[in-house]
């Protein structure tokens, strides 16, 4: 069926595992007239350790996800990014699992949400709320760029990503091959950045130097995502995302010209994130 120079052109480049994925994407069969369809290769998926719990949860209202990570064998669990109004669940699942939340945690002082790391705080004794120290909120414990975050023998690298605000960070974990990029970069687009300190050029250094820096096969979670989808991967933002495949002046030019509505929730979520949420659970 196809070109036995063809595939033994591709052989000769690419593991043989891949051979037929690009096969797949091979439109002409003629040779000389060889191209691509617009995909890409699937890597494998990064395998997770047996010690290793991962949950997704979400938030219709705001379209938020939260993500649930703990270490099977010391118990030790982190949150990131819960909502204050599913705090509750939050706190029941970690019971029923029999985990001890260390970290609360949040990517960003949000602006569609009020954090739900301080009601998770007073429902979970002991545990800590955690945020960049950029982001000019207030919490437990502080991180800057370069930091770790263990959770029994397990480790988030923080990754100083601004360009949506100033206090952006994408937490990633290397061992495991994902990274929980917040609003700095959505599935197939990215956070605005015409309010708080958004910037569209510090955004798109951010992704290009610390996300799509990453290896191709690591899957990316998102802080939001309101097409249904859960999950991406480095590979397919860097050959997919409509904005950020773009030249930087480019890209620039879309962020500026969005014309976004007024976030509905900015001028309750902004104070109450400043202080981790707290004054919200009086």
């Amino acid at each position: 069926m196809y070109s036995t120079t063809l595939v033994r052109a591709l052989r000769g480049s690419l593991n043989s595992c891949h051979v037929k994925e690009v096969l797949k994407c091979y439109v002409n069969s003629s040779v000389n007239n060889f191209r691509y369809h617009h995909c890409i290769m699937l890597p494998e998926c990064v395998p997770q350790s047996p010690d290793f719990f991962f949950r997704q949860l979400f938030d219709k209202e705001s379209s938020t996800y939260t993500y649930l990570l703990a270490d099977i064998t010391s118990k030790e669990a982190v949150i990131i990014d819960p909502v204050l109004e599913l705090a509750e669940r939050d706190a029941q699942l970690i019971k029923d699992l029999g985990l001890n939340l260390k970290y609360a945690m949040n990517t960003h002082m949000h602006a569609d949400h009020v954090t739900g790391t301080g009601l998770l705080k007073k429902l979970l004794p002991g545990s800590k709320s955690l945020i960049s120290k950029c982001s000019g909120a207030q919490a437990d414990v502080y991180v800057n760029d370069g930091q770790a975050v263990e959770f029994g023998r397990h480790k988030l690298e923080v990754r100083a990503t601004p360009g949506h605000t100033n206090g952006c960070v994408t937490y990633v974990i290397h061992e495991q091959g994902l990274a929980f990029t917040g609003d700095t970069l959505l599935i197939r687009g990215c956070g605005r950045t015409d309010f708080q300190e958004g910037n569209p050029k510090t955004l798109f250094d951010s992704v290009h130097n610390r996300i799509f820096s990453l290896p191709d096969n690591f899957k990316l979670y998102p802080a939001h995502d309101y097409k249904g989808q859960t999950s991406t991967t480095v590979g397919e933002e860097k050959h997919y995302n409509p904005r950020l495949t773009k030249p930087l002046e480019e890209f620039v030019k879309i962020m500026d010209n969005l014309n976004l509505p007024y976030p509905r929730m900015i001028d309750r979520a902004v104070p109450a994130n400043r202080v981790c949420g707290l004054h919200e659970v009086a």
